[in-house]
């Protein structure tokens, strides 16, 4: 399985849950990212991929 690299982009803000509003990841799976294995971030990338989608729909309208 090739490498999967971190979702990161420098963005850095932690929100009230400590979910990066950069990367949409949680403060834990920032941490342990580089000890996780190919599936291990999957999974972080998907959690992450759908705390992205209800942010922006929370706040896309102003709410």
């Amino acid at each position: 399985m090739k490498n999967i690299d971190s979702p990161c982009i420098r963005n850095c803000c932690l929100d009230e849950s400590d979910i990066c509003l950069g990367c949409f990841r949680s403060l834990d799976e920032i941490l342990q990212w580089g000890s996780a294995t190919p599936e291990q971030r999957i999974t972080v990338l998907s959690n992450a991929n759908d705390r992205k989608i209800k942010h922006d729909l929370k706040y896309k309208d102003g709410k």
